[in-house]
């Protein structure tokens, strides 16, 4: 099976995604998305094939989103990827794309 991950190896729960994935015997491509950051389109697409809000999406925990105002409620889900395009640690992670559909893995 393809598998991919939006990987980041500083994260806990993306290396037990990585190794969930890795023990059922799938190889997956493995995208250190801070350094190789998804598309908008790429992104945009991820978010909604996974069922989530631009808003679930975001991660808070160890990024500077109350400090780029992002605990606004009033933004608009377009300024919400703008800031996740432009700053990728903002991502939440990790996110798995398969055949079978796409998943946040959190937990993992």
């Amino acid at each position: 099976m393809d598998a991919t991950i939006y990987h980041n190896p500083a994260c806990g729960t993306s290396r037990n995604t990585l190794a969930l994935i890795r023990a059922a015997g799938i190889e997956p491509t493995v995208v250190e998305y801070l350094q190789e950051p998804p598309t908008r389109e790429q992104l945009v697409a991820m978010i909604a094939d996974a069922g989530l809000t631009v808003r679930e999406a975001i991660r808070e925990k160890g990024t500077p989103y109350v400090d780029l105002g992002l605990d606004n409620p009033d933004l608009t889900d377009e300024q919400l990827l703008d800031a996740m395009v432009a700053t990728p640690i903002l991502i939440n992670r990790p996110f798995v794309v398969t055949p079978l559909g796409t998943r946040l893995a959190r937990p993992s």
